[in-house]
């Protein structure tokens, strides 16, 4: 299935849990130390550096871009480390994380509150991944290096879903099937 960010709930209801889709538009990257300024800047109702209502984060600390070429390697990371600053961007609208790996339950109850979605890639496509951007640029924190947050635009970027709407996860349903 093919999808263009924004993601609004209406766009993500039907999705299921194990769905693969393709996802075009703009996505930001950010990770762990990006995540915690965001969250001390809600805290602080500071203004953000990104609009995240019906917005997508890719977990992702992307390499320095080579010479002729639109990304360096964009690969997931660990999305587990994000979640205690996840609530506070959930309640300002985020729709939508990629990473990689199983998730808390608190978080896969946060997500399911405030009607959204949790997508997931393996490791080790990151050069594939890399082939779906056709730009990015930091936009917030540049001081953090890769940590930074950036503006992603993607074309066709292979997800799956991982948390669906409705809680159901795709690392449980590969468990029940082992």
């Amino acid at each position: 299935m093919k999808l263009n960010s924004p993601l609004t709930v209406e766009k993500i209801k039907n999705l299921k849990a194990k769905d693969e889709i393709l996802l075009s538009g703009t996505i930001y990257g950010a990770r762990d130390a990006a995540h915690k300024r965001l969250a001390k800047a809600i805290a602080d109702n500071a203004d953000l550096p990104v609009n995240l209502r019906n917005a997508v984060i890719f977990y992702v600390g992307p390499s320095p871009t080579p010479p002729g070429k639109k990304s360096g390697a964009a690969g997931p990371t660990t999305s587990e480390r994000m979640d205690n600053f996840t609530e506070p961007l959930l309640k300002k609208g985020l729709r939508a994380t990629i990473g990689k790996g199983d998730r808390s339950p608190q978080l896969k109850n946060l997500m399911k509150k405030y009607k959204a979605i949790y997508l997931t890639v393996p490791g080790g496509i990151s050069a594939l991944l890399a082939s779906k951007i056709m730009e990015i640029k930091t936009i917030a924190y540049e001081d953090l290096g890769p940590e930074a947050v950036f503006e992603i635009k993607v074309k066709d970027f292979p997800l799956f879903v991982a948390y669906d709407l409705d809680g159901n996860d795709i690392f449980e349903l590969a468990r029940l099937t082992e």
